[in-house]
């Protein structure tokens, strides 16, 4: 299931990036005292009570600013809410209640989503300020007294976000249905795409409020094959943010990402393989999902002989990383290719769910060991022992050895390779554990 989303928003310095860094461990954000330093989202992966969650964090919210800037920090901070399933908001205990701080307030009770005050800046150790009680005021319930820079009160404060994450399970569909995220930057024709399944390969087609996610989930039956397709570009809805703003796909298909089972990467045809295409396919390629990247708008393209394979080729030196994904060329407004691309995902999702016997996986490894000898180091020789696959979706194998630290990439790419060549594992990653046999 996919991980809960939290988003930190209040007006500017307060101390969110404070907090996002400090829980994050590392140095993240920019803090900065200049109000507006944190102009756009910034998210990452946090544990905690082992539950993993997103964590966002927002540009301040000024509800009545006029300069451009603080508008446009006021819309991001608006998508982190939209796609947030938990809002951490964040007040400036040493600074007293603000009209600002009331007209947030009044924003998020309007969400109607889960919100945690945070009441920041209370450094010392001891009796709290009674000015910190104020903010009982804004009227959205307990508020949890922090400090960012000295991690007081944050234990307590990351509990009770635990207790507001939507219930592990609660998204339950048969396994026998693909799950399928179509992702990529605004206006790669997402929308179009879906919109073309909908309404000519239709079935049986039924709206589905995703219970983990303000979005809605579309079901499919094409054939025999039960598909649900996750909407990551507001399909069928009237989004109040302008799609222009290429961080919201980023983080809308991120979420998405982590409930799919296939990704299908939209590219521009006429745009090529942007940076901000790189960024998404590299989320599904780090999350092992399997993949299809599909190059669409290719009507429009003027072409000449050869121009499919020349195209092919950019986008292969473009997403580099994923070369094991099948491309397909596609175009969503006429329907062109749709037939072929619903059998690349039935046949990148099989590829992803195949196990291969520990035999037959070793007969592989022994063949490859004899062909290339494994890496050395100081006359220390790496010595490859045996492998076995231990689950799928990706396919992953533990590999065991005499010493990780001689288990160069380079060779695990090879064995990789060799997988491939056997099995085929055609459209999705494939991840390595590495662990030393045990000496005795």
């Amino acid at each position: 299931m996919a991980k809960p989303v939290v988003a930190i928003v209040g007006k500017p310095n307060v101390g969110k990036s404070t907090f996002f860094n400090y829980v994050a461990k590392k140095r993240i954000s920019i803090v900065d005292d200049t109000p507006g330093v944190t102009r756009d989202r910034i998210y990452t992966e946090i544990e905690w009570l082992d539950r993993k969650f997103t964590l966002i964090d927002t540009g301040g919210i000024e509800p009545y600013a006029e300069d451009p800037i603080l508008q446009k920090m006021r819309q991001q901070a608006q998508m982190a809410i939209d796609v947030a399933d938990v809002i951490l908001f964040m007040v400036d205990g040493k600074g007293g209640i603000t009209s600002s701080d009331k007209e947030v307030a009044e924003m998020l009770r309007k969400t109607r989503k889960p919100v945690v005050l945070a009441v920041n800046k209370i450094d010392n150790v001891g009796s709290p300020p009674p000015e910190a009680y104020e903010f009982y005021n804004l009227g959205i319930g307990d508020l949890f007294l922090i400090s960012s820079v000295h991690g007081l009160g944050i234990g307590d404060l990351l509990d009770r976000l635990y207790e507001l994450f939507p219930k592990e399970g609660e998204e339950d569909y048969d396994e026998d249905i693909i799950k399928v995220a179509v992702i990529g930057k605004p206006n790669t024709g997402k929308s179009s795409l879906i919109n073309k399944v909908l309404g000519e390969e239709r079935v049986i087609v039924s709206d589905i409020p995703g219970t983990t996610r303000d979005a809605i989930d579309s079901y499919v039956e094409k054939g025999e094959n039960k598909y649900v397709f996750i909407d990551t570009a507001g399909i069928r809805r009237q989004s109040k943010i302008r799609e222009n703003i290429e961080r919201y796909s980023v983080i809308r298909s991120w979420t998405a990402i982590e409930r799919a089972d296939v990704c299908v990467v939209m590219i521009d045809a006429q745009d090529g393989v942007t940076e901000q295409d790189t960024k998404i396919a590299g989320y599904a390629h780090d999350a092992g999902k399997a993949s299809v990247i599909a190059v669409n708008k290719w009507d429009l393209v003027e072409k000449s002989t050869g121009t499919l394979e020349k195209y092919r080729k950019k986008v292969m030196e473009k997403l580099a990383f994923m070369t094991y994904a099948p491309i397909i060329f596609i175009s969503a407004q006429t329907g062109q290719r749709l037939d072929k691309l619903f059998e690349l995902i039935n046949y990148v999702s099989n590829q992803a769910s195949m196990r291969i016997s520990t035999g037959m996986v070793n007969d592989v490894l022994n063949e490859a060991v004899a062909i290339m000898q494994p890496p050395s180091d100081k006359g220390k020789r790496l010595k490859i022992f045996y492998m076995t696959q231990v689950s799928v979706k990706p396919p992953t194998f533990v590999v065991f050895v005499n010493d990780r630290e001689l288990m160069h990439y380079s060779y695990e790419r090879y064995i990789e390779n060799q997988l491939r060549k056997s099995f085929g594992f055609e459209g999705t990653p494939i991840r390595f554990i590495i662990r030393e046999r045990d000496k005795r």
